[in-house]
């Protein structure tokens, strides 16, 4: 039976103990509330379900969020992205105690995120789209690893389990299938030729050849490149999104597009920065008259390209690519099947 002492006028202490473990104990201002508590502690202990809450019930989401931001992902993110998604969760969810942030609570957030513009377009706050589904979905992830890291490395245990895991998230998005047809090529390369930036054509040549992001490509160093072996290295985790350095297989067009490059004394194969790369680009598909196009679609086209040749397999391509997991490849697999029905004849 758990122990009940008053304490003060409007206290009361109880105690469960138990052979072996520490005495568990919680203050109450009523007698009632105690005797509950007592009664269901005790029943968990006998069955073995019995999972501290002071800690969950001290610590607010906020003080996790500190912990998770010093202590955890400098060492297993890259980039800014996830400090702005741990910021809006702290601003919604940061006065919460681990122990109140239960699946009701992850939804009402999920629904007002939905609800609110995207930040991209504060000068049109009324007219802006809404945050998409895409982005909800990943500050939800990550709201899961936080509250996943506070249980299994901090050592504070969340009674009622992981409440994420208990909600609906939204849809990931559709992934892009944008590429070049007609003569949209032609005209990208023509303006990209008459830029005022040096380094943009070969970028995009180099892109299309290589299937490379814009970031992979910017990391490059000469000392990266051996040309009698035909490979690109990219060698730093901090500038490839999987973290996983790899070699990149290097056809002639790229070759030829590396031996036309100066050499700058920084050593870098391409001496600009991504923002000036990226603002370049954004003007030269307008004046070739290209509409939704992005850097990124450059590498989506090469890759549809080697899978159309028919004579990649998905290894093979998971390996110029550098995907981490065959599940992404699988949106060019029909194209290596209309490839191989040509074939057939």
């Amino acid at each position: 039976m758990p122990s009940i002492r008053k304490r003060g006028d409007f206290q009361f202490e109880v105690r469960v103990r138990r052979k072996g473990m520490p005495v568990i104990s919680k203050t109450f201002t009523n007698k009632r509330d105690a005797e509950t508590w007592g009664r269901m502690t005790e029943a968990e202990l006998d069955r073995g379900l019995y999972l501290p809450r002071r800690d969950a019930e001290k610590t607010t989401f906020a003080e996790v969020a500190a912990r998770f931001e010093m202590e955890f992902a400098p060492f297993h993110y890259r980039g800014p992205a996830w400090r702005h998604k741990l910021s809006h969760l702290r601003a919604h969810l940061g006065m919460y105690a681990l122990a109140t942030i239960s699946p009701q609570i992850v939804a009402k957030y999920r629904d007002r995120r939905l609800s609110m513009p995207d930040a991209r377009y504060v000068k049109q706050a009324a007219t802006a789209p809404r945050v998409s589904g895409a982005t909800v979905k990943t500050e939800l992830d990550l709201l899961s690893k936080v509250l996943d890291v506070a249980s299994k490395e901090f050592g504070i245990a969340l009674p009622n389990g992981n409440p994420v895991s208990s909600i609906r998230k939204p849809s990931g998005g559709v992934s892009r299938e944008r590429r070049l047809v007609a003569d949209e090529e032609n005209r990208l390369m023509s303006a990209c030729s008459q830029s005022g930036n040096p380094w943009l054509l070969p970028a995009v040549k180099l892109a299309v050849e290589t299937a490379m992001r814009q970031g992979e490509i910017l990391s490059l160093l000469w000392s990266n490149i051996d040309f009698d072996r035909r490979i690109a290295y990219l060698r730093d985790p901090a500038k490839i999104k999987n973290e996983e350095p790899r070699a990149v297989p290097l056809s002639s067009a790229a070759i030829e597009v590396l031996q036309a490059l100066p050499r700058h004394i920084s050593g870098r194969v391409f001496s600009t920065d991504r923002m000036t790369l990226y603002k370049a680009f954004q003007r030269c598909c307008k004046t070739a008259g290209l509409d939704d196009f992005t850097f990124h679609d450059l590498r989506h086209e090469a890759l549809s390209r080697l899978a159309e040749r028919g004579d990649f397999t998905v290894l093979e391509l998971a390996a110029v690519s550098g995907h981490k997991t065959l599940q992404m490849l699988k949106r060019y697999t029909h194209l290596q099947a209309e490839s191989l029905a040509r074939k057939l004849g």
